[in-house]
């Protein structure tokens, strides 16, 4: 007769998932820090500079989300 103890893969599996999740979020924390970053940065420049850049200030929010988010 044979014998399989389950217990080990269960928590195997576990522990990868909780580790995907911690990854995933560490991830998502830092985009959101390249976000909030590049809004500070964008905000702080002037309306002439802004111009100089080609970038209306109505476009920050965009922006930002292209690099944080790539989208």
């Amino acid at each position: 007769m044979a014998y399989v103890n389950s217990t080990r893969a269960t928590q195997s599996v576990l522990s990868d998932r909780f580790s995907a999740l911690t990854a995933s979020f560490r991830q998502a924390m830092q985009r959101r820090r390249v976000y909030t970053q590049t809004i500070q940065e964008l905000k702080a420049l002037t309306d002439r500079e802004l111009a100089d850049l080609g970038i209306a200030r109505a476009m920050i929010p965009e922006i930002a989300t292209q690099a944080a988010y790539g989208k």
